[in-house]
C-alpha cells in the first residue's frame, strides 16, 4: 500500500520529491503520482478524516476497483455530466454498468456507484458561512410551487404565485400570493414586505428573473427600469445574484423549502375564491413561523428581528411608491405612439424615434433621452382610443384641426355682427364640408384687406343680395377699394398746399 498521507504531510512541509522518497521508500514517480492527483483533485490540506486508505481510494479509485474485480469510474466525468440538464446518477450508472458489461467487467451496484461519487463530489460542496449584519440584507424570490383558487365562474383552478422575503440575520420573513409575476405585482410584493418589516435594508437580493433584472450580467447587470426607480425612490441597492448561483441568497432559498413544507404543503387542498382569503391564510400560518422559537438559538425570528435587527433599517419614506411600469415605443408618423393599444401623441419633431415609456395608474410619461416630452392621462375602457394635444401638431395639422364651425363663428365675430351674420348663413346653407371650403376661401381672403373694410363690405354684400357668396364679396371689396383709391387721388389733386407760393417774409412785410 502507498503511504500517500505521509508523502502528502512532506510535500505540504516543503520537502522535495527526492528526500520524500528516500524517506517513505517509493520511488520518484510514486511520490510525482500521488502529488499531482492530489493537485488535480484539489487536496491542498489534511484533516484528521483523510486517513491513508481513505486517501488512496480518492487519490487512485481505478486501483481500488481493479484490485477488486470491479471495473473502474471516471469520477471526474460523472461529474461534469452530472451538471447537464436531466442528467441523474441513476441514468449515469445504467450507462456505467452497460459499458462495463459489455467489456466483461463487473459494476459496482448503484449504491456504492452514489456512496463513492459523494466521496469524490466532497470537494465541490465545500460552503463557507457568511455572517451576515443586522439590516444589511433583504433577500426575495418567487417560490417554485404554487397554490390554486377557483374561479367562481368557470370552476377552473387558478395558479397563486407566492413570494418570499426574507432578512438573512434574524430569518424573519415575508410571505404573499399573487395572481402572477408580472412587474406590477413584483414591486407590489416588494412594498408590502418593506412595510411589513418597518424599514428598508441597505441591499436587495433578488435572481436573475425579467420582471427585476433585464440583462444578467456577472459584474454589471441591466436592471428594469421600473425596479430601479423603486430602488432609488427607498434609497436601497439592488445587487442580483449570479446565474445559477443560488447559494448568493442561501437564506431566501432555504426559506423556500421551510414555507414550502409549512404554508403551502398544508394549504394545497384550501378551496378560495379570492386571493384576499387565500393570503388571510398565508400570514395566519406566517406568523406561526416568525413567532415559534429557534431549536437551536434562544428566541423566535420575530423577536430577533425586533430586538436586534430593526434598529439597523433604514426608515420607510413617509409616502408609498408609485407603482410604474417601463416600456419602449417608436413614434410613428402621425406623431403618436401605441402603448397597450391606445394612442397618445408626442411633439411631431421625434417622429420615427425610440422613446421611453413610463406608466402609472392614471398618468403616461414620454421620455426622449432621459428629458420628458409628453404627458397624458392614461386612457382606459374601448381599445384604440386617441389623446392628442395640438400643441405636438406641425402648423398646417393644427390649422386643419381648428378649422371648424364653432372656431369659424369665433373668427367671425372678432370681425363684426355683418360677418358673423354671414358665416352663420354660409352654415346654414350648405353642408358642413362645402361650407368649410368656402369659409376657408373667406378667410383666405381676410388676409389680404383689414377688419374694417371686410364687415363694410360684408354689410354692403347683405344688403345687396339676398343670396350672398364669397364671389360677390370679393367684387364689392374691389370696387370698395377702387372707390377708395379715386377719392383719395381727388383729395390729392385739390389741396391748397401748392408748395412754390412765395410767403410774406419774401415780399418784406414782416420787417415793417
Amino acid at each position: 500500500m502507498i503511504n500517500c498521507r505521509k508523502i502528502l504531510e512532506l510535500h505540504f512541509e516543503g520537502i522535495s520529491q527526492r528526500t520524500i522518497s528516500s524517506s517513505t521508500g517509493h520511488s520518484r514517480n510514486t511520490v510525482s503520482d500521488v502529488v499531482q492527483r492530489a493537485k488535480k483533485l484539489g487536496v491542498e490540506s489534511l484533516n484528521d478524516t483523510m486517513t491513508n486508505p481513505w486517501l488512496e481510494a480518492f487519490l487512485f479509485p481505478e486501483k481500488q476497483a481493479m484490485e477488486k474485480g470491479y471495473f473502474p469510474v471516471d469520477w471526474e466525468k460523472v461529474h461534469k455530466e452530472l451538471q447537464k440538464k436531466n442528467v441523474t446518477l441513476t441514468l449515469l450508472h445504467h450507462e456505467y454498468a452497460t459499458e462495463a458489461r459489455d467489456g466483461g467487467k463487473i459494476p459496482y451496484a448503484y449504491r456504492t456507484f452514489c456512496e463513492n461519487y459523494g466521496k469524490y463530489a466532497k470537494k465541490y460542496k465545500l460552503t463557507m458561512p457568511i455572517r451576515r449584519k443586522p439590516g444589511e440584507v433583504m433577500e426575495v424570490d418567487w417560490v417554485g410551487s404554487t397554490l390554486q383558487m377557483i374561479d367562481r365562474s368557470t370552476g377552473e383552478m387558478i395558479p397563486a404565485y407566492v413570494f418570499i422575503a426574507t432578512l438573512p440575520y434574524s430569518q424573519f420573513s415575508y410571505v404573499e400570493a399573487f395572481l402572477d409575476r408580472k412587474s406590477a405585482n413584483w414591486l407590489t410584493a416588494h412594498i408590502h414586505a418593506l412595510e411589513y418589516f418597518g424599514g428598508v435594508p441597505e441591499t436587495l437580493v433578488p435572481d436573475n428573473l425579467k420582471t427585476g433584472v433585464t440583462k444578467a450580467h456577472r459584474e454589471e447587470p441591466i436592471l428594469n427600469e421600473a425596479y430601479r426607480e423603486f430602488a432609488d425612490y427607498y434609497h436601497t441597492i439592488i445587487v442580483p445574484s449570479r446565474i445559477r448561483s443560488p447559494k448568493d441568497k442561501a437564506s431566501v432559498e432555504g426559506t423556500v423549502g421551510y414555507i414550502s413544507r409549512q404554508i403551502i404543503a398544508p394549504l394545497r387542498n384550501y378551496q378560495c375564491f379570492h386571493i384576499g382569503d387565500l393570503n388571510q391564510q398565508i400570514f395566519e400560518r406566517l406568523e406561526e413561523i416568525n413567532t415559534v422559537d429557534f431549536q437551536k438559538r434562544p428566541g423566535s425570528r420575530k423577536k430577533v428581528f425586533e430586538e436586534e435587527e430593526r434598529s439597523y433599517l433604514q426608515p420607510l419614506p413617509q409616502t408609498r411608491y408609485k407603482l410604474a411600469e417601463w416600456k419602449t415605443a417608436k413614434v410613428q408618423l402621425n406623431y403618436h405612439i401605441q402603448v397597450e393599444r391606445m394612442y397618445y401623441s408626442v411633439p411631431y419633431d421625434y417622429v420615427r424615434e425610440n422613446v421611453d415609456v413610463r406608466l402609472t395608474t392614471d398618468l403616461i410619461e414620454v421620455y426622449f433621452k432621459e428629458v420628458r416630452i409628453a404627458s397624458h392621462k392614461r386612457l382606459k375602457g374601448e381599445i384604440g382610443q386617441f389623446s392628442t394635444n395640438i400643441d405636438h401638431m406641425p402648423d398646417n395639422h393644427r390649422l386643419y384641426l381648428e378649422h371648424n364651425p364653432d372656431n369659424n363663428r369665433k373668427w367671425a365675430e372678432t370681425i363684426g355682427p355683418s360677418m358673423t351674420k354671414f358665416v352663420s348663413y354660409i352654415l346654414e346653407v350648405n353642408v358642413e364640408k362645402k361650407a368649410l371650403n368656402i369659409l376657408s376661401v373667406l378667410r383666405n381672403l381676410s388676409t389680404k384687406h383689414t377688419k374694417t373694410d371686410m364687415e363694410k363690405a360684408v354689410e354692403t354684400l347683405l344688403e345687396i343680395s339676398s343670396n350672398p357668396t364669397v364671389s360677390v364679396l370679393k367684387s364689392v371689396l374691389e370696387r370698395n377699394k377702387k372707390r377708395k383709391q379715386k377719392q383719395n387721388t381727388v383729395i390729392s389733386n385739390t389741396s391748397d398746399d401748392y408748395g412754390f407760393v412765395r410767403g410774406a417774409k419774401y415780399f418784406g412785410r414782416d420787417n415793417k
